[in-house]
């Protein structure tokens, strides 16, 4: 295994040609699609001839530091989902997105947080990012929750992307969270 970042219960990696068959059953789940395309399934075809390959593109891109990455357990090896950190297409690079995407069964049990702090000190302490922002829908409670654990701030709201209007709760918008290098270091002293 191509390991990106370990944390205690967690060991993330580069995806692979081969892994198209995780994201597709990831996107396969309604409940996990809820807040990105009001449940519907990403079509296997998308995954395989776009999606993956861009995620395999992003690692030449940015020389494997930046990207989306593979979640297991560390503990029998169950793929949980993925992360991602990673710049705008055409962003600074010291400017980076957190985010994540994890099956069902690993909702409540503190993964996105640990996987999402263990990332943000990678990028703050090896990686040169001076910024790091994540966005998500007004009303997805859970993951506004991670963000206010991982000391983000909430940075302003963003409209609803036209092709998500039809997702429940879109006519809220959405919410950006950000925290600089020196508010995560001014946290750890």
């Amino acid at each position: 295994m191509d390991t990106y970042l370990e944390t205690e219960r967690l060991t993330l990696r580069r995806f692979t040609a081969d892994d198209a068959d995780l994201l597709i059953e990831l996107d396969s789940d309604p409940a996990v699609m809820r807040y990105l395309s009001g449940g519907s399934p990403t079509p296997p075809e998308t995954v395989r001839e776009l999606h993956l390959p861009n995620i395999l593109a992003g690692y030449d891109k940015w020389g494997g530091d930046l990207g989306l990455f593979a979640a297991h357990e560390k503990d029998g090896g169950a793929f949980i989902g993925w992360f991602v950190l990673r710049p705008e297409p055409q962003g600074p690079l010291d400017e980076v997105e957190l985010g994540y995407r994890l099956r069902r069964a690993a909702w409540g049990r503190g993964y996105a947080t640990e996987g999402s702090r263990a990332l943000l000190a990678k990028a703050f302490t090896e990686l040169g990012v001076r910024m790091v922002w994540a966005e998500t829908m007004s009303v997805n409670r859970g993951s506004r929750n991670v963000m206010q654990k991982l000391d983000m701030s909430l940075a302003g709201t963003i409209p609803t992307p036209s092709d998500m209007e039809m997702v429940e709760g879109s006519e809220h918008g959405g919410v950006r969270y950000e925290i600089t290098r020196e508010q995560w270091e001014a946290q750890r002293s």
